[in-house]
Formats: C-alpha cells, sequence, structure tokens
C-alpha cells in the first residue's frame, strides 16, 4: 500500500470510528457517498451559513472558496449544498460547543446531533463533499480561525451606514 493510501485508510478509520458500530459508516458510505456520525465524542461541527462564508473569502467560486478556507482556517470542512442557501461544516474539537460564544451566526453542533460526512473521496458537487478533506487524523479546524472568519464574513455582509 502506497503512503497516501495507507493516510486516506487512517483517516477513513478516525472517521468511522467516531460511531459507536464503525462499520455502519462504512456500509453507508459504499452505499449512499455519505454516512451519519455523531457529533461531541471525536469531533464537534460549526454550522457556517455560505452567504458569511462566502463574504469573508470574497468569492462563491467553489475552487476558490476550497483553497481559501484551507489556508484561513487549515482544518476539516465539509460542503452541504441540500439545506437551504448551502451550509459549512467545520469539524472542531468535541468540547468547542460547550464555550461556542457565537450561536447567532454559526451553531456549533455537538452531543446529540448527526452529521452527514462524506466519503474522503467526495471533493466536488453534487450533493455532500469535502471542501477541504481531512490531511491526517484529528485534522481539526482551531475555534479562533473559525471566530476570525465569521468576524470579517459579518463585517463585510454589514451596509456601510450601519458600520458607522
Amino acid at each position: 500500500m502506497d503512503t497516501q493510501a495507507a493516510l486516506d485508510a487512517a483517516i477513513v478509520e478516525w472517521l468511522a470510528r467516531a460511531h459507536p458500530v464503525p462499520q455502519r459508516p462504512r456500509r453507508e458510505w459504499a452505499t449512499q457517498g455519505v454516512a451519519l456520525l455523531p457529533l461531541g465524542e471525536r469531533f464537534a461541527a460549526v454550522r457556517m451559513p455560505a452567504d458569511v462564508v462566502h463574504a469573508a473569502v470574497e468569492t462563491g467560486d467553489h475552487d476558490e472558496v476550497a483553497v481559501r478556507l484551507g489556508t484561513l482556517l487549515g482544518g476539516s470542512i465539509i460542503y452541504d449544498r441540500r439545506v437551504s442557501g448551502g451550509t459549512y461544516y467545520a469539524l472542531v474539537q468535541g468540547h468547542t460547543g460547550l464555550v461556542w460564544p457565537y450561536e447567532d451566526t454559526a451553531a456549533c453542533l455537538s452531543f446529540g446531533t448527526y452529521l452527514g460526512v462524506p466519503r474522503l473521496d467526495q471533493q466536488q458537487p453534487p450533493g455532500t463533499y469535502w471542501v477541504v478533506p481531512p490531511r491526517y487524523e484529528g485534522d481539526l479546524v482551531p475555534p479562533r480561525s473559525i471566530v476570525a472568519l465569521l468576524q470579517a464574513g459579518r463585517s463585510r455582509m454589514t451596509p456601510e451606514a450601519e458600520r458607522g
């Protein structure tokens, strides 16, 4: 097995182990391309509206958004276009929701919530896909990076008159 294949297998195993029955997400990835994984233990997810993200990175172009989010956030990010307006999910440490003060802009989903996580090789539309796939086991986004992104997006969305 080559190095990339071994790394991909380790990442898939890390994701699958988020589920109490790791065989289940493997089956779901094989049959549906997306598996429902419980949040809170292994990781949580910050749900970021596409309009805020696009304002922050100053583009809605799929490829440009991927590059800029990879640079700005540096961790695993999923995009789900099935949600109204589109939604980005940044994977963060499981305990982030306990201290997350930005629920009004981007909720932190944790215990009691399941997230549709695409198969690792699903990195383009259509459907749910990785905008920034995990590069290694435990590749999570630092919450402070998300805060900076949200602040930039909200600032750019606020009309000049309101900013003073």
